[in-house]
């Protein structure tokens, strides 16, 4: 139902989902030295009520961050409802506009000794200078885009609807960043070639493989997909170019390669493999494995290949499906892995860098 719902979101561009601050804590702690120094934008989020917002805040100082800059796109569901639980009550501006938020510091300015959400509460209320006013707040606006220009890392979870616009911008402006996304967007035509050379890649991923986020949309998200008001949302996954340890880590091999249990597939010069722990360790050409795969991938001892799915036939260069000798099959809806006449779930292409002897 979920699922349903996220895709009923999307065709109606209610896909406006908030993230908890348990799930950004918990992927957030292995980015940590990137962030010294640095201009930190969160351009998909309420200043007022983003939880993205509120830990930079929180952290400013124990980041070293240089600068903090929020934005929030004009007619945001949730805009400014917020603001008067967390922050006081702000209703001498109006509602329902774009707002920006940009601070360079924060202090213990109650004097209690530590700095927490009262003190940013009060750095709202007493700064002139820190809370303006946006056109639109729309990521695309050239008045945000000036934001983007001058931010060193982008940090948010952007409309899924509009995911491969959004991560365009970010490679047209050679931005380092940690996003939101459904693991779908992997097999983006826009998106698949970025992870395959290696310029995107995952992150830590969401305790689960789900996330539950907070909707102001009920009639998308339903009753029955609520858990205390969330609605939670299966293969959701962040989307980043900041190096991390994860990448370094090797999958431990542990299957070994035969014919009856590696099937191959009908329209590709590859085998087949249904479960990322079933990769054969000695097996030396083309592998077709899961898109969830791509959590595990190490650069060093993979190479990604291409893909198989639905828009492999459109989106894949000619070379490369000459290289996997691939031939048109009435089951393949485009491009997708046909074994012994079944079409298969969407596959990532690869081969083992290092393989075992046979």
């Amino acid at each position: 139902m979920a699922q349903k719902n996220l895709s009923a979101a999307k065709t109606a561009k209610k896909d406006e989902f908030y993230t908890q601050m348990t799930d950004i804590e918990r992927e957030l702690q292995h980015y940590w030295p990137h962030f010294r120094d640095k201009v930190v934008l969160c351009n998909c989020d309420d200043p007022y009520e983003s939880n993205f917002f509120k830990y930079f805040a929180l952290r400013f100082n124990q980041l070293g961050l240089k600068k903090l800059i929020c934005t929030c796109y004009n007619g945001s569901p949730v805009q400014g409802n917020e603001l008067m639980i967390d922050f006081g009550d702000f209703s001498d501006e109006p509602k329902k506009i774009a707002y920006k938020v940009e601070i360079t510091e924060v202090k213990d300015l109650n004097g209690d000794g530590a700095v927490d959400l009262s003190d940013v509460q009060y750095l709202l209320q007493n700064d002139k200078n820190v809370c303006s006013i946006l056109r639109t707040g729309d990521f695309r606006d050239p008045e945000c885009i000036e934001l983007l220009k001058e931010a060193d890392i982008v940090v948010t979870n952007p409309p899924f609807s509009l995911f491969r616009e959004y991560i365009g911008q970010l490679m047209e402006y050679q931005k380092v960043f940690l996003i939101i996304g459904h693991q779908n967007a992997i097999t983006y035509k826009e998106v698949f070639p970025l992870i395959k050379e290696n310029k995107v890649w995952l992150g830590y991923g969401f305790k689960g493989g789900a996330a539950h986020f907070t909707s102001p949309y009920e009639d998308i998200a339903t009753a029955s997909d609520h858990r205390d008001n969330m609605i939670r949302v299966s293969g959701v996954n962040w989307f980043t170019n900041m190096e991390i340890p994860k990448r370094k880590e090797e999958l431990d091999l542990v299957c070994r390669y035969s014919p009856e249990e590696y099937p191959n597939y009908d329209n590709y010069n590859a085998i087949n493999i249904g479960k990322t722990i079933d990769i054969p360790c000695n097996y030396e050409g083309y592998m077709g494995v899961p898109i969830t795969f791509l959590d595990k991938y190490n650069p060093e001892q993979f190479e990604i290949i291409w893909q198989a799915c639905g828009n492999t036939r459109a989106s894949a260069p000619s070379e490369i499906l000459n290289e996997l000798q691939y031939k048109p099959h009435p089951e393949d809806r485009g491009g997708c892995g046909v074994v012994k006449g079944q079409r298969q779930y969407a596959r990532v292409i690869i081969r083992n860098k290092h393989p075992q002897k046979l």
